[in-house]
């Protein structure tokens, strides 16, 4: 299957649709407008025209940076389109990123290993991931 990845936002729909069909929490219409509002950079992969996976970049543009909403439809994992939308991610950002920037993520499960693939580190002990739910 041949896929293709462009750089834009995905629209409110196909955002809602993928985190949803991928297993990740739902979000309602008016915290995806605003949430997409706000990326810094996106992908959105394709196979035929139709939206099979995204990735998106989050930050204030200088200092700080966190990869969201990774994710590739299950019909499509495993043939490296996840690689495909996170290298595209990380070539953004060392293009556009200064040196001295963080970048961080939150690994669900096995996805640590792919993202070590591009360097990241786990940070325990020295800091931990933290979250809150409202």
């Amino acid at each position: 299957m041949t896929y293709v990845v462009r750089a834009e936002t995905p629209p409110v729909e196909v955002y809602q649709h993928l985190r949803v069909a991928t297993g990740l929490s739902p979000k309602s219409t008016a915290a995806a407008t605003a949430g997409l509002a706000g990326t810094w950079h996106a992908v959105v992969a394709y196979r035929d025209d139709h939206p099979v996976g995204m990735g998106r970049v989050i930050g204030d543009g200088g200092t700080a940076f966190q990869i969201v909403d990774m994710c590739v439809l299950p019909e499509h994992q495993r043939r490296g389109l996840g690689k495909q939308i996170m290298t595209a991610l990380m070539e953004h950002l060392r293009q556009r990123v200064p040196r001295t920037a963080y970048i961080s993520l939150i690994a669900d499960g096995d996805a640590r290993h792919l993202y070590a693939k591009y360097g990241f580190v786990e940070t325990a002990p020295d800091s931990v991931g933290m979250a809150l739910r409202l």
